[in-house]
């Protein structure tokens, strides 16, 4: 009877996905869902084929090199990689594999959701209620902005970015964009392409970033850029926290230049900047972008799909190059 490969997964999944993940290999599941060290993830290891891993579990070159040799292949159960060391992962030969093209709706729901929580003070409101100080309504109680009518500023227009655009439109929003390349005329959808970010920040009544983090676009939205933008704008995050950097925006949110901000990503996760709690204009969720049942299921099965392709001697469809 030929042998299942055995896989360490480091963090509890979907029950759809263990189901499927017990039926085809002999999984190390993490009972307790607790954070495995580098340190009990290299020992865990020791005779697996595979990891199963999340963004939380960093594989610095120096895990990477000290895997145990058995390991073939990682399978992350994310879009992004940043957390892999991808010359360690080249070097000792082991493939490593994505979950792409599965986040897009979810996030760009979530998108929404910060750009009106922002917008119409959703946490002070929530807050209010919650704890039964609400007097009744009072004609300047909680003044928003209104999101119908005005001007979107999209940084990065993928598959997120254009889906957060077609939702906008619902608003009567006038997107604006600023991405690598020009899309398509039927693509664009009448969207206002700008080649600059520069160009893009003084027309964004609200800014939302969807962009990869990389060198290039780390501390992307920083005082310089804050500056360029409209007096109240309103700024979405749900990409990445290292795009942001928090210092300037926090000053920006408490001169009120920035009238509000809605993040679901942040620098240091879990342990954000301490002063976004105690701002009243930022409306926060805990990175919960894909957190939808059915995109979670789909990302674990696209990450067996990956480990299926790769113990049949196969290209995996998502391998990280």
């Amino acid at each position: 009877m030929t042998r299942k490969p055995t896989v360490l997964v480091t963090r509890k999944l979907p029950t759809a996905v263990e189901t499927r993940l017990a039926q085809n290999y002999t999984p190390r599941f993490n009972e307790t869902d607790k954070l495995y060290t580098p340190e009990e993830l290299l020992v865990r290891a020791v005779g697996a084929d595979a990891l199963l891993i999340t963004p939380r579990d960093e594989l610095t070159a120096d895990v990477v090199e000290k895997l145990p040799d058995s390991i073939r292949a990682i399978a992350t159960f994310s879009v992004g990689y940043d957390h892999i060391n991808l010359v360690a992962t080249q070097k000792r030969g082991i493939l490593v594999t994505n979950t792409p093209d599965v986040l897009t709706d979810a996030t760009a729901d979530l998108t929404l959701l910060l750009l009106l929580g922002a917008a119409r003070r959703a946490s002070e409101g929530e807050a209010i209620m919650r704890q039964g100080t609400w007097s009744g309504i009072r004609p300047t109680e909680l003044l928003g902005t209104q999101v119908t009518g005005k001007r979107l500023g999209i940084f990065g227009m993928g598959r997120i970015g254009q889906a957060v655009a077609h939702r906008a439109r619902a608003f009567n929003m006038e997107i604006h964009y600023c991405n690598r390349q020009r899309l398509p005329s039927e693509v664009e959808s009448g969207a206002i392409f700008h080649s600059d970010p520069d160009d893009l920040l003084p027309e964004s009544e609200f800014f939302s970033l969807h962009c990869p983090a990389t060198p290039e676009t780390l501390n992307f939205l920083n005082a310089q850029r804050i500056a360029l933008l409209p007096h109240g704008a309103i700024v979405i995050n749900a990409a990445r926290g290292s795009l942001v950097n928090d210092d300037d925006l926090i000053a920006a949110l408490n001169s009120g230049k920035i009238a509000a901000a809605g993040l679901d990503v942040y620098n240091g996760e879990p342990n954000i900047h301490p002063t976004y709690r105690t701002l009243p204009n930022t409306f926060l969720l805990p990175h919960i972008g894909s957190a939808t049942r059915e995109t979670r299921n789909q990302m674990g099965f696209i990450a067996l799909d990956n480990l299926d392709a790769i113990f049949a001697n196969r290209m995996p469809p998502n391998l990280v190059k």
